[in-house]
């Protein structure tokens, strides 16, 4: 196999006419990588997502060709796939307003060019779904929200709105099938890419806790930060720790990354039904 990528969270090797894209424990908050992995991390995304792929194949079509046919030593966290021509585009679709989005919206009343209504606080429900875009930056470098014109620009316009469709659609069949389980999906991203025959397929990982922002139903309020089944709790934690948010970046504390662990294997248990071993 030969290597071909190494990303903040997966690496990707070629292995014939296939990929195996391997999900490290590696954690990235604000694009950088941090110095402290998250045991479990990579096989607990690997199944999620792989129970998401099958949730969602009426949908879209997923990369996935096997996850048990991959190299020994990378079992569990790996998954063999098809090639794809990936979409130069970040597909993040929002129905509550928090983050990056909230930022936005306080300054311009929009995110990504959606104009918004007057009001709204931390963790507003949106009246509908939104598709809001980004860049795909290098790594180490921080993606920009990009307007949906932009997205019209940089792909064309038939495939922009295909792309918007797609992420919305993930977007509610994933809120539908975690509000059956207590938990609410506030946002999410996924990736596209272009299969040989011309058939947009969905890649990488989807509706996981490094792609997504998960709450309790139970205890959502709108007006204050949420509980958060994802990496949002290192994200807390790096912002109050006084780092500058560049690299190099501090090592975590053992009890934030047994938190954090603690918060992926929750959320993976009441999303499939099944018991994390």
């Amino acid at each position: 196999m030969e290597l071909l990528h190494s990303g903040k969270v997966r690496d990707v090797y070629a292995d014939g006419d296939d990929l195996i894209l391997v999900a490290s424990d590696r954690i990235s908050v604000y694009d950088v990588v941090l110095p402290t992995p998250i045991p479990d991390k990579g096989k607990l995304l690997t199944a999620l997502s792989l129970w998401w792929f099958e949730q969602l194949a009426d949908l879209v079509p997923h990369h996935v060709i096997s996850a048990t046919d991959v190299p020994a030593e990378f079992a569990g966290r790996a998954i063999r796939c098809r090639r794809l021509e990936m979409v130069p585009v970040e597909c993040v679709a929002r129905g509550f307003l928090t983050g990056g989005g909230l930022k936005e919206y306080e300054r311009t009343g929009a995110v990504s060019g959606v104009e918004l209504p007057r009001g709204l606080v931390e963790a507003s429900i949106l009246p509908e779904p939104i598709f809001t875009p980004s860049t795909k930056a290098p790594m180490g470098e921080h993606d920009q929200p990009m307007t949906f014109a932009e997205v019209v620009d940089k792909v064309g316009a038939q495939t922009a709105e295909r792309l918007r469709q797609v992420t919305i659609d993930v977007y509610c069949r994933g809120t539908e099938l975690a509000a059956q389980r207590g938990i609410l999906v506030a946002d999410t991203k996924i990736e596209l890419g272009w299969a040989a025959d011309g058939t947009l397929v969905l890649a990488d990982e989807v509706l996981t806790p490094d792609s997504s922002r998960f709450w309790p139903a139970e205890s959502y309020q709108p007006g204050r930060a949420q509980f958060s089944y994802d990496k949002q709790y290192v994200r807390d934690w790096a912002a109050s720790s006084g780092w500058n948010k560049q690299e190099p970046a501090p090592e975590v504390p053992a009890e934030v990354v047994e938190a954090t662990r603690a918060r992926y294997v929750d959320v993976y248990e009441k999303l499939t039904g099944n018991r994390w071993e």
